[in-house]
Order: C-alpha cells, then structure tokens, then sequence
C-alpha cells in the first residue's frame, strides 16, 4: 500500500502565506512543501458576505495571482483566518490601541475563528471552512497591555495567538480544532489534500 507521503512526492506543493504558525503546521504535518510568497492582496470584500463566506472570498483571492504560473503537478494552498465577535469581523490590529480595544471586547467572551482554505491546481480548485468556538476569561486591563506589549501581536487576527502566554493564561475552553485558531485546521487539511490527490482512489487500485 503507497503511503500518502510517498503519493504526495508525485507533486510541488506550496503555500502562500508568510505566517510562521502555518509553515510550522504543514511541517510537522508531514506534507512537502514551499513556500511561495508575492505582494499582500487588499483584504477587501463585499459586505454582504457572511464571515465564512469572507474566509472563502479571501483564501480564493489570494490564489488569484499564483493561478497562471502553476505547473501541471503544483498545488497552491492558501488561507485566511478570521476572528468573529457576533457577526463582527475582527482582523488584524492596526496598533497598540486596537489590539487593547480587540481583546478587551473578546474578553469573558465566546467568539469564532474562522479559517477558510482553497487548494488551487492549474485545472481545479478546491475550497472548505473550519469553525472553532473558543471562550476567554475574563481579562485584567494589565493582562491585556502585558501581552500586547511582550507578544506584538499584529499579524494575528483578533489580536492573539492561542499557543502563547495568552491562551495559556485565558483560554478556558474551546471547541473544535486547536490548529484552527493558530491559523490552519491541519487535520482537515490532510484529508482534503488526500481528496484533492485522489489519493484514497489510486491507492486501492
């Protein structure tokens, strides 16, 4: 029987994005890959859209630029996570007061992170959403003001990393995927990748 990492070997995968969370997830992962990197896309969107409906428009848009330079035996991975505060999209923190203002309305409360992820090849695409619920307690403004200024955490939408000292410290639960809030719900991905590669097809033949 041909094992998925073998299977994988007959492809060039690479993900666009420059977030150390996602290269560290495809790694330990197993899956092969590069990463391929061009000017940040706006991340503009209609506002009609639901915000699954947005991390879908954003992962595809992203896409958009690589798509008449995949080779035949390429995969391109891209991925936008948001944060959801009721039908509030939080994004990234445009500076210290923003990201103070994000967690202190995340604070005590649930929210959704969203990821939405499109697998591009030069003839297919391939889109799917992960959901997590993920409740905070209740934070001290000095926690707050803390973290901002030991983490900088203004490449993270809604302004933290769940594997830092702040999901440690006020994360009490969550439900769904963990990976899904650090920015890649890399199980899903894995299984996604074996559909995109027909992977479960060519191996029972």
């Amino acid at each position: 029987m041909k094992r998925f990492s073998d299977h994988l070997r007959n492809y060039h995968i690479f993900l666009a994005s420059r977030s150390p969370r996602r290269h560290s997830l495809l790694s330990q992962a197993g899956i092969p890959f590069e990463v391929w990197l061009k000017e940040e896309v706006p991340e503009n969107y209609p506002p009609e859209l639901s915000p699954s409906e947005v991390a879908v428009f954003l992962a595809k848009l992203k896409a958009e630029t690589y798509i008449h330079e995949l080779g035949i035996s390429d995969i391109l991975i891209t991925a936008d996570t948001l944060v959801v505060l009721g039908q509030q999209i939080l994004g990234k923190p445009a500076g210290r007061d923003e990201a103070i203002k994000m967690l202190n309305d995340l604070s005590g409360k649930p929210h959704e992170v969203i990821t939405g992820v499109c697998l591009t090849s030069k003839d297919r695409e391939s889109v799917f959403t992960s959901s997590t619920i993920v409740w905070f307690d209740h934070l001290e403004q000095a926690e707050i003001e803390e973290y901002v200024d030991e983490f900088n955490p203004y490449d993270k939408a809604g302004s933290y990393g769940i594997q830092e000292w702040i999901g440690y410290m006020g994360i009490h639960r969550i439900e769904g995927s963990y990976f899904n809030v650090m920015g890649l719900p890399i199980q899903r991905l894995y299984k996604e990748l074996q559909s995109f590669t027909d992977y479960k097809t060519i191996r029972n033949q």
